[in-house]
């Protein structure tokens, strides 16, 4: 399995990096919005886990143009802020706040792609 971490922090890219290839993934990463519809359209992930505040383009029109490419394609969406009110008018499968605890980022990967969210 193949997962694509767009997130403008480099510190996060290569924790979540490090800890998602020892569960076994393949990890590509972007640290950018715009690098991250180019890796989604090179590398064809199964995955993709997307930061929302980015400099250059936020993750919701990533999000949006992804699922325009890909409709069923999985999409976590990362941020440091609580934006769980907003939830429900993202097109994407699960929401999660950022943290150097990867526990529940790994157990809300599993269960997007096992289909239990």
């Amino acid at each position: 399995m193949k997962i694509l971490v767009v997130d403008d922090e480099k510190n996060i890219l290569k924790l979540y990096q490090a800890e998602l290839e020892d569960e076994g993934y393949t990890v590509v990463t972007a640290n950018s919005g715009e690098d991250g519809l180019s890796a989604f359209e090179k590398e064809d992930p199964d995955l993709v886990t997307l930061d929302i505040l980015m400099p250059d383009m936020d993750g919701i029109q990533v999000l949006r143009q992804m699922k325009e490419k890909k409709p069923n394609i999985p999409v976590i969406m990362l941020t440091a802020y609580d934006y769980r009110d907003d939830f429900s008018v993202w097109v994407a499968d699960a929401y999660i706040v950022k943290s150097s605890d990867t526990t529940n980022l790994k157990a809300t990967i599993k269960q997007v792609l096992e289909g239990k969210k």
